[in-house]
C-alpha cells in the first residue's frame, strides 16, 4: 500500500492498493507534527535530485548545487527578516536547537546557566541537560505563558560571576497549545542582565511573522516539514558575533559551525516551501475561523476545555479536552473514523505521554490525561472543521454510551 497527495487546489490522500488507485476520505488535522510535503517542494527536490553533484566541489556540477543550497539560505533568511551569512544549515530543528544551546555553552567556556521555560519542547529541554552546566527553569502562567515577573525575579538577583551568563530558551510559539511566548519582551529583560536568548521557532515559522530583529534573540531555530518541507532539514540563525563553537567537526561546510555534505535536494524543498509558507501567509486567516468554528461548537455541544484560549495562540492550532475522555480512546477512534490528530504530546516516541505542558500550566492530571491537539495547514479545506467536529461529536458519544 502506498499513499500519495491528490493533486488539486486542496492536496489529498491517495491510496494506492494492488495498483489500483482509491481516493481516501481521511482529515489530516496534525500540521504541527509534519504538514505535508506541499507540491512547490517536490517539484524543488525532484530537480535538485537531478544534480547529482557535491556543493562543495568546483566543477560546474557542484556549482550548480552550491546555486540551489544558496537560493534555499536566501529563503529562510528572508523569511526571517536576516542576512544569508548567518543562516546554518542543520538536520533538522532538533538538531538547530542542540547547536545554539551546546554551542554556546562550549563558547563560553561552561561560564553559564541555561533557563529553560517549562513548556519548552524536550528537543530544548534534554539538550539543555547535556550541556552540563546548571539548568533553572523558569515557570508559566495558566494561560500557558511564560511568566516574565518570575523571569525578571530571577534575573534581579544575578550574579554573573558566581552564576555565569543567563542563556535563556524560550520557544516562539507552542507546539501543543499554540501559545505564543512574548519573546522580545523576555530578551530584553535577558539582555539587560548580561545574556544571551535562544528561540525555537519552529511552530511560528510560515503561521506568524518571525523576524530576528524584533525577537531581538542571539539564536533562532526553524524547521522545513513544519511547513510542508521535507523532513530531516532544518536552520539555526546566528546573530553575528554571538559566541558558538561546532557540535559536529569535519570538512567545514556552514561555516565550520555544521560540518558534513549539505543535503542538496532536502535544501531544494526546504527553499519551496518557505516561499510558499510566506505567500499563504494571508490563508492563516482562514484557518483561524475553521479553528474558531470548531471550538465554539465543540464547546457549545460538550463543554470541551480549550486550553491557553485566553492567549495569543498560532491561529490553526487547537488543544482541548472533555473530562473523562482519554486522549488515546480519542486518537484511536478518530483514526479509524477518518481523521488524524494528536495528543499534543507525542512528538517524541510516537505513544500518548503525559504533558509536561499542561502540567506546567497547573491543569488537573486527569483533564490533562483527555487532550487533544488539532492542528490545520496549507492543505486544509473549509469543510476539515466540520468533519473533525462531527467525528468527534460521535466517537465521544460511543465512548461515553
Amino acid at each position: 500500500m502506498q499513499i500519495f497527495l491528490q493533486p488539486g487546489p486542496v492536496m489529498r490522500p491517495l491510496l494506492i492498493r494492488d495498483g489500483q488507485c482509491y481516493s481516501s476520505a481521511m482529515i489530516y488535522a496534525d500540521h504541527n507534527a509534519t504538514s505535508p510535503l506541499r507540491p512547490e517542494a517536490r517539484a524543488a527536490m525532484l530537480a535538485a535530485l537531478d544534480l547529482g553533484a557535491n556543493p562543495s566541489s568546483v566543477h560546474g556540477p557542484g556549482r550548480a548545487a552550491r546555486k540551489t543550497v544558496e537560493a534555499a539560505r536566501s529563503a529562510v533568511a528572508a523569511a526571517l527578516g536576516a542576512r544569508d551569512q548567518d543562516v546554518v544549515f542543520t538536520g533538522g530543528g532538533t538538531e538547530a536547537s542542540a547547536l545554539a544551546l551546546v554551542g554556546a555553552v562550549a563558547a563560553l567556556k561552561g561560564h553559564c546557566t541555561v533557563l529553560v521555560s517549562a513548556i519548552e519542547h524536550e528537543a530544548v529541554a534534554r539538550n539543555a541537560a547535556a550541556t552540563g552546566v546548571p539548568v533553572l527553569p523558569v515557570g508559566v502562567r495558566d494561560d500557558g505563558v511564560i511568566d516574565l515577573a518570575a523571569l525578571q525575579q530571577i534575573l534581579s538577583a544575578w550574579d554573573l560571576d558566581r552564576q555565569g551568563v543567563p542563556l535563556l530558551a524560550l520557544m516562539l510559539a507552542n507546539n501543543e497549545t499554540g501559545v505564543i511566548q512574548p519573546v522580545a519582551a523576555a530578551a530584553g529583560r535577558v539582555r539587560d542582565a548580561g545574556g544571551l536568548i535562544h528561540c525555537d521557532a519552529v511552530q511560528g515559522l510560515g503561521k506568524i511573522p518571525v523576524n530576528v530583529g524584533l525577537l531581538q534573540v542571539d539564536y533562532l531555530a526553524v524547521s522545513s516539514h513544519k511547513i510542508g518541507g521535507p523532513q530531516g532539514v532544518g536552520a539555526l540563525w546566528v546573530r553575528s558575533g554571538a559566541p558558538l563553537l561546532p557540535v559536529v567537526r569535519g570538512g567545514g561546510q556552514e561555516r565550520s559551525l555544521r560540518s558534513g555534505t549539505e543535503n542538496v535536494a532536502g535544501l531544494a524543498g526546504f527553499g519551496a516551501a518557505v516561499r510558499a509558507a510566506l505567500r499563504d501567509m494571508p490563508d492563516m486567516t482562514r484557518l483561524r475561523a475553521l479553528r474558531d468554528a470548531l471550538e465554539a461548537r465543540l464547546q457549545a455541544s460538550a463543554g470541551i476545555v480549550v486550553f491557553g484560549q485566553a492567549a495569543d495562540r498560532l491561529p490553526q492550532t487547537t488543544n482541548f479536552a472533555l473530562p473523562g475522555v482519554r486522549s488515546e480512546s480519542q486518537m484511536m477512534a478518530l483514526d479509524l473514523d477518518g481523521v488524524a490528530v494528536s495528543s499534543g504530546a507525542a512528538c517524541s516516541s510516537g505513544k500518548v505521554a503525559r504533558s509536561t505542558v499542561l502540567d506546567a500550566m497547573r491543569v488537573d492530571p486527569d483533564l490533562a490525561a483527555c487532550a487533544i491537539r488539532v492542528s490545520f495547514g496549507w492543505n486544509s479545506a473549509d469543510s476539515d472543521a466540520d468533519q473533525v467536529a462531527e467525528a468527534w461529536q460521535r466517537i465521544v458519544s460511543r465512548i461515553l454510551a
